[in-house]
């Protein structure tokens, strides 16, 4: 069973590592619309590009765009800079941001962001910063590819506040605005907009920031949910069905079983564990449905591995009412983990890979079962009918050879008439 497991387990890191490459594989950036911008930087989140140009200490250019399609119709992007000396944040942006016009323009202004922004105040544009001075400020956009903004930027001679070795930028996208007062509106509150922080240093390309961090363990919990959870145990259950005593007998299959419902369950409880720390970590934002669903897979899919020890022998009276608990209950589990990885995945909004992804996975089991199913039946009726014919031959046998056995030979047995009549038909003639 050590070996059994050990190959499951192999299987297992070869699957989650080519999740992993479907997740980093659009790491590198190719900019939309590069304008002369030699340094490009694919941001992690919102689908959005960061391109820039250093003249100086103090003056840089900057290029940042987002990929727009029907179904993401985004109707203005923001980008700009932070003075906090702690970490990125929205209250005191110094904001550049493009809004979309009826013609098909981007009107491209400033804006300071304050606390009264986050109280829902109106967004006004500024006609000046305090600090950061703007040079170049424009927009472009082609429907249906791409919103970008462009600026040059003279930032103060304060390395507390700005520095191109540590600057914090934010970025956002919004799908409302005021095209004529030049308003933007709310953006979403989703995972993805909260996270739109960085702290970047222009010269190594390299960022760091508490979102990413959170970002890059949704995607390990995400990863090890699917791989547990949704692939090994759906997989230990096909096993268990199938292979079993009909309509295939494989010896081992028990051993099958028990590794990848033992290696799915240890997945799943490190990814639920990284779950539970994320949502106690998030001050900002709670996804109630999807806690509630991983606290109930957590709790019964528990309850169903100490089947390892505490189930009952073959020889006791409720042992087949407990295999029915078992088996329903594993069938439901299954049905309310796909829910749950459908939900994980609409919350955490990663790259639409995931999504087909794990619906292949979901497709394959699908196909796997009802082929299975289809032979199971099949040969079912087949050994049923073909055990059914030698019976019917047998008893047929049977019905022919009683009477000989029971009236004798001769002939009184051979046909209808007097002789065939039988005591009964005597005493009726004699009566008359």
């Amino acid at each position: 069973m050590l070996g059994t497991t050990k190959s499951v387990i192999l299987m297992t890191l070869t699957i989650s590592s080519f999740l992993f490459t479907i997740s980093e594989q659009y790491s590198n950036c190719s900019p939309i619309n590069p304008m002369n911008i030699t340094n490009c930087k694919k941001l992690i989140t919102l689908g959005a590009e960061f391109g820039w140009n250093i003249h100086s200490n103090n003056q840089i250019d900057i290029l940042f765009s987002i990929k727009i399609s029907g179904d993401h119709r985004a109707k203005w992007l923001a980008w700009g800079v932070n003075p906090d000396p702690h970490r990125p944040k929205m209250v005191g942006t110094r904001a550049i941001i493009g809004i979309s016009q009826p013609n098909g323009t981007l009107a491209v202004r400033k804006y300071n962001i304050t606390s009264d922004t986050r109280l829902g105040c109106r967004l006004q544009p500024s006609q000046d910063f305090d600090d950061v001075i703007v040079k170049t400020m424009k927009g472009d956009m082609q429907a249906d590819k791409y919103m970008s903004i462009f600026a040059t930027l003279i930032l103060p001679p304060d390395p507390a506040a700005y520095n191109i070795s540590k600057l914090n930028h934010v970025w956002q996208v919004g799908f409302e605005a005021d095209a004529v007062h030049l308003e933007p509106k709310m953006h979403s509150t989703a995972l993805q907009n909260v996270d739109s922080t960085e702290t970047l240093n222009l010269t190594s390309a390299r960022g760091i920031s508490i979102g990413h961090r959170r970002h890059h363990l949704r995607k390990v919990h995400g990863i090890l949910n699917i791989v547990g959870w949704g692939t090994l145990l759906p997989l230990g259950v096909i096993i268990a069905r199938y292979y079993r005593r009909y309509p295939f007998h494989c010896q081992k299959w028990y051993v099958l079983h028990v590794s990848c419902q033992i290696v799915g369950y240890s997945l799943g409880t490190a990814g639920w564990a990284i779950g539970l720390w994320l949502g106690h970590a998030s001050r900002h934002y709670s996804f109630p449905t999807h806690r509630i669903l991983a606290m109930f897979i957590f709790a019964f899919t528990t309850l169903q591995m100490l089947a390892l020890r505490l189930k009952p022998t073959p020889s006791d009276d409720y042992r087949k009412y407990w295999d029915m608990y078992h088996h329903f209950l594993g069938y439901a589990l299954l049905a309310v983990i796909s829910l749950n990885i459908f939900n994980g995945i609409a919350i955490l909004k990663p790259d639409k890979t995931w999504l087909w992804a794990y619906i292949g996975v979901l497709s394959v089991f699908a196909v796997i079962a009802l082929g299975m199913e289809i032979f199971t039946w099949g040969k079912f009726i087949f050994t049923s009918r073909k055990n059914r014919q030698p019976t019917a031959a047998v008893s047929a046998d049977n019905n022919a050879e009683a009477p000989q056995a029971w009236q004798g030979s001769g002939p009184q047995s051979e046909g209808p008439g007097p002789q065939s009549e039988g005591p009964q038909a005597n005493k009726t003639r004699i009566a008359n």
